[in-house]
């Protein structure tokens, strides 16, 4: 069975934009299109047919992230950059690795930057029935997907927040959940996300984490992101899954979980392998 998390996950067209490079290292693609709308800045861009550049004038963090500054306020006055959220993103290659700049979340698509979050899947075991798994409506107001299911848990990692602080931190404000209650979740996979989208490119690692909830325990929502919540049987959100009624990175956080515990069979996530590293032993 081919899923269509698992298709978009990797429905994109490096044809059709350009790699953005800061230094040496290729940092995001930039559809080209967008690349035309850079052309107002030749003292920040260096632009040509093959690739976008950030000037090598800039050869330190701070500048780096004040000349995107710049031109990403402008881009956003513009209704060229929507969404925009007041969080810094680093530009980086590998979580771990050293920023080469930093820009807002909002204009991470755009440039099509690596991006990180963290997803958890709610499950509630029980001694007579079948497990259930909490499920999440977005709100209709969300910037991104917005009113489309979702992980009971799911955030963005933003600079200086590691990924078992930010899980935590929407782990309450998603769905109350107490920190006591957050740290029992456990470590899944990883999955590696390359989509083209109507703001841009999305190039994203997925952390995935899973955590076994009390039958007692009702999810309530306190930042507004989210519209509600439901506990599901397992093949209802199979079911969600294959008819695309969950966000793409939920899809493939659940699909995870239910490949984890052998709740699904991996000849159902045809292509999956592709895009996720299982967790170490």
């Amino acid at each position: 069975m081919s899923l269509p998390s698992i298709a978009a996950a990797r429905r994109f067209d490096p044809a059709a934009h350009l790699p953005f490079f800061i230094g040496a290292e290729r940092v995001g693609w930039v559809r080209r299109g967008d690349a035309l709308l850079l052309q107002r800045w030749p003292d920040v861009f260096d632009i040509d047919a093959s690739s976008i550049r950030l000037s090598d004038a800039y050869d330190h963090v701070d500048t780096r992230s004040a000349a995107l500054g710049a031109v990403i306020g402008m881009l956003a006055a513009d209704g060229r950059i929507p969404g925009w959220r007041d969080e810094t993103y680093a530009v980086r290659n590998d979580f771990d690795a050293p920023p080469l700049a930093f820009i807002e979340r909002a204009a991470s698509r755009f440039f099509g930057t690596m991006t990180y979050a963290a997803h958890l899947n709610g499950i509630v075991e029980y001694e007579d029935r079948a497990p259930q798994v909490w499920i999440a409506r977005r709100s209709h107001t969300k910037a991104t997907d917005p009113g489309m299911l979702d992980n009971i848990v799911a955030g963005g990692i933003g600079w200086g927040m590691g990924i078992e602080a930010t899980l935590a931190k929407e782990c309450w404000e998603e769905a109350g959940m107490s920190a006591d209650l957050a740290a029992r979740a456990t470590r899944g996979g990883t999955f590696h996300v390359l989509q083209s989208l109507p703001e841009g490119t999305q190039a994203e690692q997925i952390f995935v984490f899973d955590v076994t909830l009390p039958a007692d325990f009702s999810p309530r929502n306190q930042d507004g992101e989210v519209g509600e919540h439901r506990l599901a049987r397992i093949d209802e959100v199979a079911r969600w899954i294959e008819e695309g009624a969950l966000t793409v990175d939920a899809s493939l956080a659940t699909l995870d979980c239910l490949l984890r515990r052998r709740w699904i069979d991996e000849e159902a996530c045809q292509g999956i392998a592709a895009i996720y590293t299982p967790p170490a032993l």
